[in-house]
C-alpha cells in the first residue's frame, strides 16, 4: 500500500498575507491597462504622501493628486495607507527637527516634559511650538520626498516594463 501524496507546502504567514494584500492586487492593476509609467508614478507618489507628517492629511492629499493627475486613486491610497506604520515612526523624529529648524531663541526642543508643561500652564506657547514644529517637519519632508519620488519613479519603471512583459508573455 502506497502512501497518498504529502500536501504542497504552504509559505509563511507574512508572506502570504503581503502577497495577498500587496502584491496581487498591484499585479491586478498592472491587468487594468496602466502603463508602467502611470503605474510607478502612482506608487512613487503614494510612498511620499504615506510618509507626511500629518495625520490625517494622507488620504485628502492622495485623493486630490490622483484625481488631478489621473491616476489610480485606490492603488495610491493603498500604497500610503501601507506606509502609515512608518509615517508613526517617522512622525516624532520630524516635529523634533521641525522645532529647532522654526525654533525661536535658544534651541527649542520638542519633548513630552516640555508639552505636558506648555499645555498646563501656557496653552498659547503649547500651540505655537507644535504649529513651528509642524511647519518645519512639513517643510523638511517636502525636501526630502523630491528626491525619493524621483529616485523610485526611475527605479520602479523598467521593473513594471519587464512585469508587464513578462505577463504579456
Amino acid at each position: 500500500m502506497s502512501l497518498p501524496p504529502a500536501p504542497p507546502a504552504t509559505t509563511s504567514r507574512p508572506v502570504a498575507w503581503l502577497r495577498r494584500r500587496v502584491v496581487d492586487p498591484l499585479l491586478n492593476l498592472l491587468k487594468q491597462g496602466l502603463s508602467p509609467g502611470q503605474l510607478s508614478l502612482t506608487v512613487a507618489l503614494g510612498v511620499v504622501f504615506g510618509l507626511v507628517p500629518f495625520l490625517g492629511g494622507t488620504t485628502f492629499l492622495v485623493t486630490l493628486t490622483a484625481v488631478r493627475l489621473r491616476l489610480n486613486v485606490a492603488a495610491m491610497l493603498l500604497v500610503s495607507h501601507l506606509l502609515s506604520p512608518v509615517q508613526l515612526l517617522l512622525l516624532i523624529p520630524l516635529l523634533r527637527l521641525g522645532a529647532r529648524l522654526f525654533g525661536t531663541g535658544p534651541a527649542p526642543d520638542l519633548t513630552i516634559a516640555k508639552l505636558r508643561h506648555l499645555l498646563a500652564h501656557d496653552l498659547g506657547g503649547a500651540f505655537s511650538l507644535l504649529w513651528r514644529a509642524e511647519l518645519g517637519a512639513l517643510l523638511l519632508w517636502a525636501l526630502g520626498s523630491v528626491p525619493l519620488a524621483g529616485l523610485l519613479y526611475l527605479g520602479l519603471r523598467p521593473l513594471f516594463k519587464r512585469i508587464i512583459a513578462r505577463q504579456a508573455a
